[in-house]
């Protein structure tokens, strides 16, 4: 008898000293929040649509079709058009780092901090090919958020969001790293790295941070048939965005490397008949004949190995290594 109370007892313990651990393993982003939030802003634009006047919809043979042509206005007709999306400060003196596809065609634009104080932000430039832009504000003394290494990241590790989804400024939302270097249809310059964070609209442009607080990746998109989040939520990760924006800051504009080639994925069956031990590398499928790799005699059929002296694992992997040459 006394065993058997023993054995409950030690049972017990046990269940309770597991789900222990197990409470303390899983993570509290309460201090991440408290202590980076106040970096990430809301930002609202405004947009003048104009369009003219169409006398499409009216029939040929109609009476009044002379009578509209006449006297209908000719001048275009305008209209407000306002969107939301977020942005995080990088520096003291008010650059902010948000997503371009956020403040495109804007005729206005209007930071809010997470004290609510409102600022009207000038573009300093976008690029649309790695979807980032540059904003300022004036002022001094802002809060700002350090980069962290997306190279470091682990698939399965935990990652934090802040945001405004759908205007909702300040909103928090965790998840894991899901994988990294994604390539998207026509997104060929960003290897996106993919969560299952609840990204919404009103989150673009936002910071992604890692568990030690820093900015890892600016969230761009997702993949839904809903309009919501659907768990595939992909980060530009930040180096990539910081490389734009140094360029955005000096120039105003980005500059690209380019050698001239079209490629297309190397498959372990093409590997095979190269004659090649793995499928690592970028196929060339044609070749500019003026173009830089023409030049230097690579050819269709090649096999690109390494640019620069880094390997070329992944057919993805050269463009971009091209364009930050």
């Amino acid at each position: 008898m006394l065993k058997n109370i023993t054995g409950i007892i030690v049972a017990i313990f046990g269940i309770i000293y597991g789900i222990s651990v197990q409470a303390q393993e899983l993570p509290n982003f309460a201090d991440l929040v408290e202590k980076h939030g106040s970096a990430v802003v809301n930002i609202s634009t405004t947009q003048i649509i104009r369009s003219k006047p169409s006398l499409s919809s009216i029939p040929e043979g109609d009476p009044f079709i002379e009578f509209f042509r006449r006297f209908s206005p000719k001048t275009p007709r305008e209209r407000e058009a306002q969107s939301l999306g977020s942005g995080f400060i990088i520096s003291t003196d008010g650059y902010i780092i948000t997503n371009a596809h956020v403040v495109e065609h804007s005729e206005k634009i209007t930071v809010m901090l997470n004290d609510k104080r409102e600022f009207n932000a000038k573009i300093i430039g976008a690029d649309k090919r790695t979807d980032v832009a540059l904003l300022k504000i004036e002022g001094s003394g802002f809060p700002i958020l350090s980069m962290g290494d997306p190279e470091k990241l682990r698939v399965g590790e935990w990652v934090v969001a802040i945001g405004s989804p759908f205007g909702f400024d300040s909103s928090v939302t965790a998840g894991i790293v899901s994988a990294k270097g994604r390539s998207l249809p026509r997104e060929n310059l960003v290897p996106f790295i993919q969560t299952d964070v609840a990204i919404n609209p009103g989150n673009s442009g936002g910071p992604l941070f890692n568990m030690d607080g820093e900015v890892v990746g600016v969230n761009s998109q997702i993949y839904t048939r809903s309009g919501g989040s659907m768990g595939l939520s992909f980060a530009i990760p930040i180096d990539v965005a910081t490389q734009v924006v140094d360029q955005l800051r000096n120039t105003g504009k980005v500059t690209r490397g380019r050698i001239g080639v079209t490629i297309q994925e190397l498959t372990s069956e093409l590997a095979e008949s190269f004659g090649l031990s793995s499928p690592n590398g970028a196929l060339v499928s044609s070749v500019e004949r003026d173009g830089p790799a023409g030049k230097s005699g690579v050819e269709a059929s090649d096999v690109i190995l390494k640019f620069d002296g880094k390997s070329v694992n992944n057919s993805s992997d050269l463009p971009l290594m091209v364009a930050v040459t």
